[in-house]
């Protein structure tokens, strides 16, 4: 059996998952938005923002096909995926406790400090840093078949990763800069404008290790062929967070989770993010 990956991106219109990417005799989406096309078979989600429309809840609900599954409580998609599987069919997922473990924290934001999710100590967290950054579809595929087999701390050694991440923790450390020097903190939420920067992706957490004291953080960046506006609220509050980013991101196109969630623009809408971002910081103060 042959078996293709294909990485998905969120678009501010049109369907969750392009049509043409549903071109196998059986396709699979995890962690992804639901889509009604029949050619989807089957589907794992925990977001709360999953759905487009009412339409598309109304289909999932009514599926009888009994491979769909939807948790919005879950806090990482792998393990409810590992979980549903083992319970439901009965797959063996006990060599695959350290990844789940790792994939928990890490999609769950369950660090136990800002410290730990900035300072990448750990090899899981090393690996992490990788994925984001890698584009090379071979190695994704290399990848998923080493973390299955292998133990992280053997994995993070193998040298198509060790090299490249010597350069990825060099950049990483160098965006932790970069933060420092552009991001504001205002009435607990901290501004980062990164639009201009040579940056695609950065270590949301980043913003609390160095304001441990905000409660949110809105961020823009211009990854690659879009914009973002990545939204956060601080893991480690002193006060509660009190607004569902998943629903504000919604407003705009965007989704995620109640306490982080992001919004994509076309490529070159660098003033509607800010504005955008303007509008949420305002939002998140109050």
């Amino acid at each position: 059996m042959d078996v293709a990956f294909t990485p998905m991106d969120h678009k501010e219109a049109g369907p969750a998952i392009p049509p043409e990417s549903l071109d196998g005799d059986v396709n699979a989406c995890v962690d992804f938005r639901y889509t009604s096309d029949a050619r989807l078979h089957w589907w794992f989600d925990h977001h709360v923002s999953t759905f487009q429309s009412p339409a598309d809840e109304a289909h999932f609900r009514a599926d009888q096909s009994g491979q769909k599954f939807y948790d919005p409580a879950a806090k990482s998609c792998t393990r409810f995926l590992a979980r549903t599987v083992a319970e439901k069919f009965g797959f063996d997922i006990s060599s695959l406790q350290e990844l789940l473990h790792w994939a928990e924290i890490i999609d769950g934001a369950l660090f136990e400090s800002a410290a730990q999710a900035v300072e990448l100590r750990e090899p899981a967290l090393r690996l992490m840093t990788w994925v984001e950054a890698n584009r090379d579809r071979a190695l994704s595929e290399r990848f998923i078949a080493d973390v299955i087999s292998k133990p992280l701390g053997e994995v993070v050694t193998n040298p198509y990763i060790a090299e490249p991440l010597l350069g990825l923790l060099e950049r990483h450390h160098k965006n932790v800069e970069s933060v420092r020097r552009l991001a504001r903190l205002e009435d607990g939420v901290v501004f980062t404008d990164l639009s201009q920067e040579p940056i695609t992706s950065v270590n949301k957490f980043i913003v609390y290790y160095l304001y441990p004291e905000a409660r949110y953080a809105v961020t823009v960046l211009s990854p690659g062929k879009r914009m973002k506006v990545s939204v956060g609220s601080n893991p480690w509050p002193s006060v509660p967070r009190t607004h569902d980013i998943a629903k504000l991101c919604e407003r705009y196109g965007g989704g995620g989770h109640p306490a982080v969630g992001a919004i994509s623009l076309p490529k070159g809408e660098v003033e509607r993010a800010r504005q955008i971002a303007a509008e949420l910081v305002a939002i998140l103060k109050s």
